[in-house]
């Protein structure tokens, strides 16, 4: 299993604060640095200094950082035209030397598109447009020549296909959720990851089970990961400190989430692997909190 910290600058994150956690993350031996795709703050309370761009943020850290992989979990369709952000993301994927990965999803917090003037169109719609970005950003990257495209949202026509990522044939593609038909099959097409995010065993393991059949139907494989918020303490007390500053209950977050000591939390990442996870997130939240990286690595990463 390895694991990856992933964070929610949205909620209130200047970048001096992720490259601290990023920095250390790679100094303590943890296998990426991701981040959400926000740009303002998801529920009630101070919105702090606001949110900061995914991409520009990436572009700076992988100039900062030298061998941990870093990407979103996950970055909108509805954010940014596929052309263009096929280029961005090969860009960081060049300065990176090949360490990024995109995680790709439809869209989902209106109030952010309102607020900052992105349309937002029914579900439906945002679907079609999440599988043309995912056939187009492929495309681009892989095209030996020229790229066109012609769909209901997007039309390229006699497209460089310029420039290329570092990885090759293309960085990998991280498709996330729980819908029981598109996700699977969009998944089993385009991703070399699916994530099944804050969701039971249960759930997930369900979910596992769809995307493998539509996998098997492709003839593909991928890997199989999972996301939970996460609070590591050496004792009840510090695990109760950890969870009020966050705004969680200790009791209800060891449920609903990745919450104890650390062999508890070895415990329930184990349940995880069970399903087939090969990957799992830690959302970190407190990004002031560095000592609770290092927890996490001293006694945990070596046990999964």
């Amino acid at each position: 299993m390895k694991l990856r910290i992933f964070t929610e600058p949205q909620q209130g994150a200047t970048y001096d604060d992720l490259l601290s956690v990023a920095q250390a993350a790679e100094r303590l031996g943890f296998d990426a640095f991701f981040r959400s795709d926000h740009y303002q703050r998801i529920g009630a309370g101070d919105p702090g200094v606001g949110s900061t761009d995914a991409w520009v943020t990436l572009a700076g850290l992988v100039r900062e950082t030298s061998a941990i992989r870093l990407g979103t979990l996950v970055s909108p369709a509805t954010f940014r035209l596929p052309g263009p952000l096929a280029i961005s993301v090969a860009q960081v994927d060049q300065m990176s030397g090949g360490r990024v990965e995109l995680g790709l999803g439809t869209g989902w917090f209106d109030a952010e598109h309102t607020s900052y003037g992105i349309p937002f169109p029914p579900v439906g719609e945002r679907f079609g447009r999440f599988e043309e970005q995912l056939e187009i950003i492929t495309g681009l990257w892989t095209a030996e020549e020229s790229y066109s495209f012609e769909g209901s949202y997007y039309r390229l026509a006699g497209s460089p296909a310029l420039p290329k990522p570092a990885q090759r044939p293309r960085p990998p593609i991280i498709v996330g959720g729980f819908g029981a038909k598109r996700t699977p099959r969009l998944a089993a097409t385009y991703a070399d990851e699916y994530n099944v995010p804050f969701r039971s065993l249960s759930d997930t393991g369900a979910a596992y089970d769809r995307v493998r059949r539509a996998c098997e139907e492709a003839g593909r494989e991928i890997v199989l990961s999972a996301a939970q918020t996460t609070v590591v303490g050496a004792d009840r007390a510090e695990i109760e400190r950890r969870a009020a500053a966050i705004g969680e209950d200790a009791d209800k977050l060891r449920e609903n989430g990745l919450c104890g000591t650390p062999a508890e939390v070895v415990e329930r990442i184990g349940q995880f692997a069970e399903l087939g996870a090969e990957r799992f997130y830690l959302q970190i939240l407190d990004l002031g909190d560095l000592e609770h990286l290092e927890l996490i690595a001293a006694e945990v990463l070596p046990h999964v």
